[in-house]
């Protein structure tokens, strides 16, 4: 059974940091396309950074320059480094992993993050 647990989130003022965490069971993110999504309150979910089994890398427009995706195989967790935050920025955040294998889809519980201005 695959389970996703993110944790790290948190009140943080404009400016300041926070880094996300999203530990894998029953999977192998190192196979998998792992994406962070973020939804903020009345808006769609979007995706904000992926990392794909081959270490490639993208991001959101909105956040690119501030925000860091990056995994720990070792560990079997995939990371969200968020500087610079901004009001704009205040979501529940979500890890995704989409096993390499049959393209099955897999969500964490999500964590919020609240940036105050």
């Amino acid at each position: 059974q695959v389970q996703l647990a993110e944790s790290g989130g948190g009140l943080v003022q404009t400016g300041g940091s926070v880094r996300l965490s999203c530990a894998a069971s029953g999977t192998i993110i190192g196979n998998n396309v792992m994406v962070w999504y973020r939804q903020a309150p009345g808006k769609q979910r979007e995706s904000v950074a992926v990392i794909t089994s081959g270490g490639s890398t993208d991001y959101v427009d909105s956040v690119k320059g501030r925000f860091t995706i990056s995994r720990d195989n070792a560990l079997n967790t995939i990371y969200l480094q968020m500087e610079k935050l901004k009001p704009e920025d205040t979501a529940v955040y979500y890890c995704k992993a989409v096993d390499g294998r049959d393209n099955r889809a897999y969500w964490g519980q999500g964590t919020q993050v609240t940036v105050s201005s």
